[in-house]
């Protein structure tokens, strides 16, 4: 089940720590985010060197997911309560802050599993990104290596390009970006966007 891309998220329910630093037993995600857009997004484990920059930039860009109506969560195979030491670490001590989305604690490897980014040999999540539409649908995932770290500007641009073509019911070309423009799905509407635009491609 390596591509998830139009299939349902698989569901979840496990221990996690929530956005205003809450520990809980059952983080179930079907109902946190039924009727609502989400990213979930997967790292190998806390306390270690680039997951920090990645969890840190989701953070800073918590309020444009928000703005989006999208939810956003992060999960590892560490426990709650290691995700919980290192929301308390300081950021100059290699710690991420108090981070304002949730962390779900993977510790029987199940969601990974489930969502086909388990390192075959490491044993721990690929950096794996997935946008669920508010029907649960996944529409958009990518996977990185362990040494490459995420884009999370890229991320927030496949949310604008799901949300145009929700909205308009144009499809997007390459390098889209809020405000340009849109594609018809139709030769003609490909013959007119390249007329226009194909300098800019």
């Amino acid at each position: 089940m390596g591509v998830l891309v139009g299939r349902k998220a698989p569901d979840f329910t496990a221990a996690a720590v929530l956005g205003n630093g809450e520990i809980v037993d059952g983080y179930n995600l079907h109902e946190r985010i039924k009727g609502k857009k989400a990213v979930i997004f997967f790292y190998p484990l806390d306390f270690t060197f680039v997951c920090p920059s990645e969890l840190i930039a989701f953070d800073k860009r918590y309020e444009e997911f928000q703005k989006r109506g999208v939810e956003v969560i992060g999960v590892s195979i560490d426990s709650q309560f290691s995700h919980n030491a290192w929301r308390n670490t300081p950021v100059n001590e290699g710690g991420i802050g108090p981070v304002k989305y949730a962390l779900i604690a993977d510790v029987k490897h199940e969601i990974c599993q489930a969502y086909d980014v388990e390192h075959p040999e490491a044993g721990v999540a690929f950096r794996g990104s997935f946008l669920i539409d508010s029907e649960g649908n996944v529409r958009h995932q990518v996977v990185n290596d362990l040494p490459l770290g995420r884009n999370i500007d890229e991320m927030l641009r496949m949310v604008d390009a799901l949300a145009f073509h929700e909205e308009h019911g144009e499809v997007c070309p390459a390098g889209w970006t809020e405000g340009k423009a849109g594609m018809d799905a139709s030769p003609a509407g490909v013959a007119k966007f390249l007329s226009e635009n194909e300098g800019d491609l």
